[in-house]
């Protein structure tokens, strides 16, 4: 079992990464833009199972691997920090868009919304680095079964992502509205998360090996 200060810091990191704008949010903004919060949700559930494919794959043996070979840690680390700063880049970058900015996506079925959320998640590089890179910094091998602690850390960060990206599914629409007719908003919601990337970069690059 993870320690509790572990498992909060944590929590607010996966929070924090939510927060930032990646494939997965700027795919389920434009679905439930387009096509309504029904398609916004469903395709969440195809990004749950994303979630679970790479928390499986973490847990049966690539968290404990990444932690035996330090210089495989410190690649992945310092990989992850460099993608990290590559995202705040493209957020706060001059003619840089919003994820809340209105995209045109064709109408889609059920099965293919959620098969849409599944592969943009798997080909998702901020979940790979929050699974190969951050997850790996908050097991420790003093505090029990590796697998235990990472499906445990896992659960947490899926619990997280899915409740906050509910709400955004949700909520979209009256949030793309509201920043339409702000640009100056609109340019404080880029820089804002791109600050947030930003300091979770430098955090990765400096953090020493747990």
């Amino acid at each position: 079992m993870p320690e509790t200060a572990s498992l909060l810091a944590f929590a607010l990191i996966a929070f924090g990464m939510v927060l930032t704008p990646g494939p997965n949010m700027v795919y389920l903004i434009s679905r439930s833009i387009c096509q309504g919060r029904k398609a916004g949700l469903i395709s969440l559930g195809g990004v749950a199972l994303g979630f679970l494919v790479y928390m499986t794959c973490a847990a049966l043996g690539i968290t404990a691997i990444v932690m035996a070979v330090p210089y495989a840690y410190d690649a992945l680390r310092f990989a992850g920090a460099l993608y990290l700063l590559y995202l705040a880049w493209q957020a706060v970058k001059p003619g840089g868009r919003s994820p809340f900015q209105v995209r045109d996506l064709p109408k889609d079925s059920p099965r293919k919304l959620f098969m849409m959320g599944l592969l943009t998640n798997l080909l998702n590089p901020k979940i790979a680095v929050m699974y190969l890179s951050l997850l790996p910094q908050f097991v420790s091998m003093e505090h029990g079964s590796v697998l235990t602690q990472s499906l445990i850390l896992g659960t947490v960060q899926i619990v997280i992502s899915l409740t906050v990206n509910a709400i955004i599914a949700i909520a979209a629409g009256s949030i793309a509205l509201f920043l339409a007719n702000r640009p100056t908003w609109l340019a404080v919601q880029r820089w804002l998360m791109g600050t947030v990337l930003a300091g979770l970069a430098v955090r990765m690059a400096t953090e020493a090996r747990r």
